[in-house]
């Protein structure tokens, strides 16, 4: 692996939470360039800069867990629904003109009432289950990517509010960890930067000082918008780079191969958090990919950086509503072309990681097929490496084996028999052969799967 500091690896990932957020690409980015500015100004050291730096970028990390249950109690869009909830700021006309406009507007009248009926009874028992899911689950993932307490925990107070009416934990004032405080502010800027003039921005933050923020902070920031030059980056399309360069550089930590491991697993993890359909689909799918690798010879290097591209190879799933990921029907065309897309959001969100150049082009392509007829460039033959060849086999076994919203999980012989039928066109021979050897060998590596 080429040298790679923590920070373009995690600002280049930022872009997933992104669009599991339902925000334009670079939301985290801009949220980081704002909340520095903050943390700059109020004189925070660099070590506490340093661990702001990633709350600001990860801040996100839990989103994609509540994203199936918005689609189940509200009847709508997820994407949509976290997007506008961003525009909210608590005041109860506010909140009814959100609940009204996003619960069951596709629905039928009768489920549309019982959802609305269902939201006003148990409102904020809803609201709490849904944000303390995504603190919770984000602060774990934090953890699991190995930084320390602090910014685990300014990860899971993000919603909580200076008067103490925020969520998970209902803290209030110094009780919040300053990092949260900053992250919640530059998040609500950003948002309304992206539509709003500056003297918009700052009118909105000081009507919310000692109700959402802390007076200081919003103090704080009153005095960095005062430099033009701070809009200017802000709105910069090449904000990544100044950014890339803001962080503490004497507190880098080196990156090892387990500690790509665990970003891989990680990430994976959040993507899989997005459906209960699922759960445990990328762990799965890097480890028949792992199996099938070494069957067929790979080197163990090779094997161990295949496997982060199987465990990532879904990460553009972030960007497709659960409405469709959900569906227990038949999709139409146009939930069709969308669920596409995932394989081009995975390609540009991994190619930003300059190190996953090539494990971009594998992953996104794990939806081609020998003949031609795959997506999202319509490769076939030999355009078509071994490596994706082995996430596709990996891949299509475990989505027949696992429960999905329109059928039950099917058992292994079952799924072999379909999968033979695509053998040539869509399925490469020689890693279905392998497949089907591993399974007789080693039933004990299928453990999830139903044996006939």
């Amino acid at each position: 692996m080429q040298h790679l500091k923590l920070s373009e690896l995690m600002s280049a990932l930022s872009y997933a939470l992104d669009i599991t957020e339902g925000q334009p690409p670079g939301h985290c980015i801009r949220c980081c360039w704002i909340g520095m500015n903050i943390g700059q100004q109020i004189d925070l050291p660099d070590n506490q800069l340093w661990e702001l730096y990633y709350v600001l970028l990860l801040k996100d990390l839990g989103c994609s867990s509540n994203a199936s249950r918005i689609c189940e109690l509200y009847l709508t869009d997820d994407l949509s629904f976290k997007r506008d909830f961003k525009w909210v700021d608590g005041s109860l006309p506010q909140v009814l003109r959100f609940v009204l406009r996003h619960t069951g507007s596709s629905a039928g009248i009768l489920s549309r009432f019982r959802a609305l009926s269902d939201i006003f009874a148990h409102g904020d028992e809803i609201a709490q289950e849904l944000i303390h899911t995504r603190c919770t689950r984000g602060a774990d993932i934090a953890r699991r990517l190995r930084f320390d307490e602090p910014v685990a925990r300014g990860v899971h107070s993000l919603d909580e509010h200076w008067d103490g009416h925020g969520r998970p934990e209902g803290l209030a004032g110094d009780a919040i960890p300053i990092y949260a405080r900053i992250a919640l502010l530059s998040q609500v800027i950003d948002v309304m930067n992206s539509s709003s003039g500056v003297d918009e921005v700052l009118a909105e933050i000081k009507a919310r000082a000692g109700s959402w923020f802390d007076p200081q902070l919003v103090e704080a920031f009153a005095a960095v918008a005062q430099d033009p030059g701070f809009w200017e980056i802000l709105n910069s399309p090449h904000i990544d780079q100044t950014i890339l360069a803001l962080e503490p550089g004497e507190f880098e930590k080196d990156l090892d191969e387990d500690f790509f491991d665990d970003v891989a697993e990680a990430f994976g993890q959040v993507v899989d958090a997005k459906s209960p359909y699922t759960s445990g689909h990328s762990a799965r799918v890097g480890l028949y990919t792992s199996l099938l690798a070494e069957d067929l010879g790979v080197s163990q290097a090779r094997q161990r950086w295949l496997k982060r591209g199987a465990l990532l190879h879904d990460v553009g799933k972030l960007g497709v509503s659960n409405t469709i990921l959900d569906k227990p029907g038949k999709l139409t065309d146009v939930e069709y072309e969308l669920v596409k897309m995932h394989a081009v959001y995975t390609g540009k969100i991994l190619e930003r990681v300059r190190a996953f150049d090539e494990l971009a082009r594998i992953s996104a392509a794990h939806h081609e097929r020998l003949d031609g007829k795959g997506y999202p460039l319509g490769l076939s033959g030999n355009q078509i490496t071994l490596e994706t060849r082995i996430i596709t086999t990996a891949d299509i076994f475990d989505a027949i084996t696992a429960e999905r919203p329109y059928r039950g999980a099917l058992p292994v012989e079952k799924t072999l028999s379909i999968m033979s039928e695509s053998v040539g066109t869509a399925i490469d021979p020689q890693c279905f052969e392998s497949l089907q050897q591993l399974i007789h060998r080693h039933p004990e590596f299928f453990p999830n799967c139903i044996i006939d």
